[in-house]
């Protein structure tokens, strides 16, 4: 095969391992290049700008690596003897001149792009007051805490209706440590820092979606998700009225022992901390307040400032063991 011949397969062939790469792991969607669908107008956004990159940045690794293939094959030794210098290219004005001007441009349309983009990502959408809704979002180690405009909460799985504005007040706990608010389906990623409010919003349908912490913040960093619950606004007005009035129920009770407890114990087998099931401490109230308030060993104070209710849920919750043979 002529060396010409030669030198363009193997580049055909590289550019067409590369494209096969990218084209795979953007089809892999969340597990890919691609970050998840979209179901938020600023989740969108970001979604634009990320690909509107990708794409610009995806074009220049090509050409930066295809060239460095061309030059390594095209000015190698060969059967040259190492005493024996190579070829001197010397300097090329225009050349020089293209390959100034071109990253200028092209970093100018990104951030041209970029800067169209972040006033919807940043500010919400126009809308009613009356479709309005303010959910405060704290980060706790290890786990998330909602409070709902009624003085409702809720723990691990917020509830929000579908279709209006959700605006989200994100904090953490003044004894606590950075954390970062991240529903990939809805938005980006908000910090969570002692001592300040930031502030971000989503707008979604109905459905499911999975939030976790991005921010590294301890032991179990990892299990700290959540999930966002889009429903009706009926539904919505229903879940906030029916928790705060049955605020040291069942119900609240299980979602403080899936999402907080859970964290770091099982019930029947040693996790990060002991199996729970046959520790008698779960069904004395008093016990297990002063292990949640004060913390013990290596456990944090978890429940530092949870009210009394939220304490009671919890009991009341652990209580359906001892009913059940636990």
């Amino acid at each position: 095969m002529p060396p010409g011949v030669r030198r363009r397969a193997l580049v055909v062939l590289l550019a067409s391992v590369t494209a096969l790469a990218t084209g795979g792991s953007a089809l892999a969607g969340s597990g890919g290049l691609l970050p998840p669908t979209p179901h938020s107008p600023n989740a969108h956004r970001i979604i634009d700008a990320y690909v509107f990159i990708l794409v610009f940045t995806g074009i220049i690794f090509v050409l930066v690596e295809g060239a460095l293939v061309l030059f390594a094959v095209r000015y190698r030794r060969g059967r040259r003897a190492r005493t024996v210098e190579g070829p001197q290219i010397h300097g090329a004005t225009r050349l020089e001149i293209i390959w100034t001007v071109v990253p200028v441009l092209i970093l100018a349309a990104i951030g041209t792009f970029v800067f169209y983009k972040l006033p919807g990502i940043a500010g919400p959408p126009d809308a009613n007051a009356a479709d309005e809704t303010n959910i405060t979002v704290e980060g706790r180690q290890f786990y998330w805490m909602f409070h709902y405009p009624n003085g409702a909460v809720s723990i691990g799985v917020m509830v929000a209706p579908a279709g209006q504005v959700v605006h989200e007040a994100v904090v953490s706990a003044d004894d606590d440590v950075n954390h970062s608010w991240w529903v990939p389906n809805l938005g980006g990623k908000v910090d969570a820092i002692p001592g300040r409010t930031n502030h971000t919003w989503f707008e979604g349908p109905a459905g499911t979606y999975i939030a976790r912490c991005a921010e590294l913040c301890g032991l179990q960093h990892a299990a700290m998700t959540a999930h966002v619950a889009l429903v009706s606004r009926s539904d919505y007005d229903r879940f906030i009225a029916q928790r705060k009035a049955d605020a040291s129920g069942v119900a609240l009770g299980k979602e403080e022992f899936d999402y907080v407890c859970s964290s770091c114990h099982r019930l029947d087998t040693t996790y990060v901390g002991p199996a729970l099931r046959n520790n008698p401490l779960i069904h004395d109230r008093k016990g297990i307040e002063s292990i949640l308030r004060k913390g013990v060993g290596q456990m944090p104070a978890v429940a530092s400032d949870w009210t009394d209710a939220q304490i009671d849920a919890l009991i009341a919750y652990t209580d359906t063991f001892k009913k059940h043979g636990g």
